[in-house]
C-alpha cells in the first residue's frame, strides 16, 4: 500500500462536468410537459419523438434562466449564441443526434465562489450551455423501454476548468452550483430524480508538474456524498498506480477511461475505456437560426437576481456572526434559510434562532419524518421561543419541552404554550429556591469537598441537582450563585 508521506507528493486535478434540469414548464424545443414522475410516455409530442417534418421551436425561458445564471456567475453572455447537432445512436435518442451549443455557447468565463473548511475558493467555469435532455431505457425482466417523457427537457451543461485539488474542494464547488440554481429559482436540483447529475474528471501529477496525466472520467454520481467518495478513491488508485510503476509510460498505467461509482464495494468501477475519441460528428443545427441576445435583455433579466448563496453566507458570518458551520447549513438549504430570513425579522438573537431552527427543531422533526414545511409551522413561532428566552420568561430546558408542544399543536403560539402551562413558568424566586439548595448542599458533602479541591465537575453536579429538584424551572444562574455564595462562606 502507498503510505501517506508518498500521498504527499501528489496533487488532484479535478473538473466537473454539471448537467442541470431547468424548471421550465414546457420542454426546450417542444411545448410538451416539463415534468418528472408521470406515468411514462404522456409528456411527449411530436417533436419529442422526432417525428418527420418537426421543427424545434426555442423556448424563452430556458434562455432567460441560462441568462440568470450567466449573470449569477459574473460570466460573459454571448451576444450571439448558436445551437448545434451532436450525433449519437442510442435507443434513447429518438432524432438520433442531440441539440446542444458546440461553437458558440450562451455562457463563458464565469466565476463560482465555494467554501471549503474555512476558506473560499473560486472555480471557474469554463462554459455553459443549453442542450436538450435523452429519454430514460428502463429495463424489465424480460424486455426494455423507453420513456420518452424526459426527452427534450432543458439541460444547462456547467463545464468547469480542471482546477480543483481536492474531493473536498469538488464537493463544496458543486454544492455551491446546486445553491446558485436554487436561489435563482431555475432548478430544484433534485439528484434523486435526476435534475443534477455530476461528472468528474479526475488525475494526478506530481506536485512540481506542470503538464497533465491522464484523466478519469466518473459519470453520474447521483449525491454529493458520493461525489466526494469517487473521487478521494480516484486519486488514490490513481497515485498507488503510478507509485507501482515508476518507469511506465503514463498512458499506459493510467488509460483514459469511463468509471462509475459502486456505493457497496465504495470504489470507482470501470465502465469502458476511450480508445479513440469519439466522433460526434457536431455541425450546426440548420432549424433553429442563431439567437441574438440584446444588451437591454441582460439588464432586465438581471434585476431580478436575488441575494445569491455566497454573499448571504459571508453577511451571515460578519454581520449575523453565526459560524462558517451555522452559515453553510443554512444557505445551503434554500427553503429553510429563507424560512430564518423571515423568522430573524420578530427576533435579534440570530444565533440562538439558528441553532433552535436547525438543531433542536429540525432534529426532533428529522425523527419523525417532518419538517417545519409539512407542519406550516409559521417563522414567527420560532422567533417567539428565542425572544421568550431571552427575556428569560422560559430556559433553554423548558424550550425543549415548548418545542414538542408546538410539533404536536403546530397553530399554537408558543407565547400560548408557555403562558397555558403553569409547569413552564420559571422559578426565579430566590426564597423559593434557597431551600432547595440548601438541601442539596447538606445531602452532597463530598461534592462540595471535590470542587472546594479544584473538581469544577462538582459545581455542575451540584447545580444539576437542584435543577432536577425544580424540574428544570430554576434559574440556572440564580442557584449557580447561591452555591457558590454558600460553598464560599462555609
Amino acid at each position: 500500500m502507498t503510505d501517506n508521506a508518498t500521498y504527499d507528493l501528489w496533487e488532484a486535478v479535478i473538473g466537473l462536468e454539471l448537467h442541470v434540469q431547468l424548471n421550465t414548464k414546457s420542454k426546450l424545443f417542444s411545448p410538451a410537459l416539463n415534468k418528472f414522475g408521470d406515468e411514462p410516455n404522456v409528456n411527449i409530442s411530436n417533436i419529442c419523438t422526432a417525428q418527420p417534418g418537426t421543427l424545434p421551436l426555442l423556448n424563452k425561458e430556458a434562455v432567460k434562466k441560462a441568462i440568470l445564471f450567466g449573470l449569477a456567475i459574473d460570466a460573459n453572455i454571448a451576444k450571439v449564441t448558436t445551437f448545434d447537432r451532436k450525433s449519437y445512436f442510442y435507443p434513447d435518442s429518438p432524432r438520433n443526434y442531440q441539440i446542444t451549443q458546440f461553437f458558440k455557447p450562451i455562457i463563458t468565463n464565469g466565476v463560482v465562489k465555494a467554501d471549503v473548511e474555512g476558506k473560499s475558493i473560486e472555480v471557474i467555469i469554463k462554459e455553459a450551455h443549453l442542450e436538450d435532455d435523452s429519454g430514460m431505457l428502463k429495463h424489465f425482466s424480460n424486455f426494455a423501454g423507453v420513456d420518452f417523457n424526459r426527452a427534450g427537457v432543458p439541460l444547462l451543461e456547467i463545464v468547469s476548468e480542471p482546477s480543483m485539488k481536492s474531493a473536498k474542494e469538488a464537493k463544496a464547488y458543486a454544492m455551491a452550483i446546486k445553491a446558485i440554481m436554487e436561489y435563482i429559482d431555475a432548478s430544484n436540483c433534485n439528484m434523486e430524480e435526476g435534475s443534477l447529475r455530476v461528472d468528474a474528471n479526475v488525475s494526478v501529477r506530481f506536485k512540481n508538474e506542470k503538464e497533465l496525466r491522464p484523466k478519469v472520467e466518473i459519470k453520474n454520481m447521483n449525491s454529493f456524498s458520493f461525489l466526494e467518495m469517487a473521487i478521494d478513491h480516484e486519486i488514490k488508485r490513481q497515485i498507488h498506480l503510478y507509485d507501482e510503476n515508476p518507469n511506465t509510460k503514463h498512458d499506459q498505467v493510467i488509460v483514459s477511461s469511463t468509471y462509475r461509482w459502486d456505493s457497496t464495494l465504495k470504489k470507482t468501477v470501470l465502465m469502458r475505456k476511450k480508445e479513440s475519441a469519439q466522433d460526434y460528428r457536431y455541425f450546426p443545427e440548420p432549424d433553429i437560426p442563431p439567437l441574438f441576445i440584446s444588451q437591454d435583455m441582460i439588464n432586465e433579466i438581471k434585476k431580478e437576481l436575488p441575494e445569491l448563496p455566497h454573499a448571504r453566507f459571508i453577511r451571515y458570518v460578519n454581520s449575523l456572526k453565526l459560524s462558517e458551520y451555522s452559515a453553510s447549513i443554512l444557505i445551503n438549504d434554500k427553503k429553510l434559510c429563507n424560512y430564518f430570513e423571515e423568522a430573524l425579522l420578530h427576533t435579534k438573537n440570530a444565533n440562538l434562532l439558528c441553532n433552535i431552527l436547525t438543531i433542536e427543531l429540525t432534529g426532533k422533526l428529522k425523527a419523525i419524518n417532518k419538517s417545519v414545511f409539512t407542519l406550516n409551522i409559521p417563522p414567527i413561532f420560532i422567533a417567539n421561543i428565542v425572544n421568550l428566552i431571552d427575556e428569560k420568561k422560559i430556559n433553554k430546558k423548558i424550550a425543549k419541552s415548548v418545542i414538542d408542544d408546538l410539533i404536536e399543536n403546530p397553530k399554537l403560539d408558543p407565547i400560548e404554550i408557555v403562558k397555558n402551562n403553569p409547569n413552564y413558568q420559571p422559578l426565579d424566586d430566590v426564597s423559593e429556591i434557597e431551600p432547595i439548595v440548601d438541601q442539596v448542599l447538606k445531602d452532597n458533602p463530598s461534592s462540595i469537598e471535590d470542587y472546594l479541591n479544584g473538581k469544577d465537575k462538582a459545581l455542575a453536579f451540584l447545580v444539576g441537582q437542584v435543577m432536577k429538584q425544580t424540574k428544570g424551572k430554576a434559574s440556572p444562574q440564580i442557584v449557580n450563585d447561591l452555591i457558590l455564595k454558600k460553598i464560599n462562606k462555609d
